[in-house]
């Protein structure tokens, strides 16, 4: 009799020991969806986009209005096209269409700037293209070190055959 306790207990121990590692595993599992980044809303985008455009051309009232909206028109197409994406449902058109929108968004952006808003506009644009405006890293106590982005930052230095 006492060996089949025994047996039993061991038995039970054994299912809750199963019981409880399946609990951890799915708590486990709801943390981390629930700690998991929401993607950013297209208004959230746009309104990040068009205050880096304003701090760097000093927009007028006008220009952001106009802007704003041609710039969240952008981003929920292109939110949309994502959510098609994860589906399994894009397409090349589909990558055509995103680009076209850049192009038309841009071009409508140029419209609307004036005078020297348009040449720091061209740089804005390759600033994003290259990865955004690189921060300089300290080097020493008041020295700076300038980060090098482009085709310029894959050069290798030039090397000495002689040393």
């Amino acid at each position: 009799m006492s060996e089949t306790l025994d047996a039993e207990i061991l038995l039970n121990c054994n299912l809750m020991k199963k019981y409880l590692l399946t609990l951890l595993m799915a708590s486990g599992m709801l943390f981390s969806v629930h700690a998991q980044q929401k993607m950013p809303t297209a208004s959230e985008l746009t309104k990040k986009s068009v205050d880096s455009l304003d701090k760097r051309l000093k927009l007028n009232a006008t220009q952001r209005s106009i802007i704003y909206n041609y710039t969240l028109d952008m981003y929920k197409e292109q939110l949309e096209l994502g959510k098609k994406q994860q589906t399994g449902q894009f397409s090349d058109d589909d990558v055509a269409k995103i680009y076209k929108t850049q192009n038309q968004t841009t071009a409508n952006i140029k419209n609307i700037l004036k005078g020297d808003q348009l040449p720091e506009y061209d740089k804005y644009l390759e600033e994003q293209l290259r990865g955004g405006k690189k921060k300089k890293k300290k080097k020493g106590k008041h020295e700076e070190e300038e980060v090098v982005t482009g085709i310029a930052g894959l050069k290798l230095p030039a090397t000495n055959p002689n040393p």
